[in-house]
Parts: C-alpha cells; structure tokens; sequence
C-alpha cells in the first residue's frame, strides 16, 4: 500500500512537467533566453506554456505585458503565432521583446508546433 501511495504522489508531482515534456525545436533556443515552458513561471518574457488560443497579453494576468501586447487584440493561434514569430515589432508595434524573428520557416512552423503543445 505503501509503495502504491508513492508513486501515486510521484506522479501527481511529475505530471506537469510530463505534460510539457516534449524536446524544444533547436529554433526555440532563442526563445529560452527569456521564456519558460513550465506554467506560472516567467523569465523576462512570461511562459509560454497554455499561451496557445489566448489574447496576447491575457494568459497571466500577473504578468506584466507590454499595452502594445494586450491592444493588439490578437489570439495566438497558427497564423497569428506564426506571424508573430516571423517579426514580432511589425506584427505588434511597441511590443518589448527584443528579438528579430524566426527567419528560417521550417524552425518557424517547428516552433509554431512545440508552442501549441505547451499546457498549463
């Protein structure tokens, strides 16, 4: 019984790291500068874990996110991420991120995928 109850917890404890456990795309490497795929806990930038299908500037709300992010009005799905991505300053001006883009579209369309699979 004892045993059972272990690894009970043991799962319940690991679960939400399981749950973002896929391998990040080498085009995410840049990303991890300043974001975290674990959910509620920030770097520079917020997590990005469960960001897909919000409003920019809305997955958490004790994030500070820029006025530009949460004016945009935008919902991160495929296109919006994509684009977003691919030149964050002219898909949302005024935005703080302080990255180029993804230029290579196949590290784009991977990173796309990883980021729809993070969960909170």
């Amino acid at each position: 019984m004892k045993k059972m109850l272990g690894l009970a917890v043991a799962a319940l404890l690991l679960a939400p790291v399981a749950a973002n456990a896929q391998e990040a795309p080498k085009g995410f490497n840049a990303c991890k500068a300043c974001h975290k795929v674990e959910a509620g806990k920030h770097g520079v930038g917020p997590s990005l874990a469960g960001v897909f299908g919000t409003k920019a500037g809305t997955n958490y709300p004790e994030f500070k996110y820029s006025d530009a992010h949460k004016a945009s009005g935008l919902t991160w799905d495929e296109a919006n991420l994509s684009k977003y991505l691919a030149d964050p300053k002219g898909t949302i001006p005024g935005n703080k991120m302080v990255f180029a883009g993804i230029k290579n579209p196949d590290d784009l369309k991977a990173v796309v995928a990883y980021v729809k699979g993070l969960k909170k």
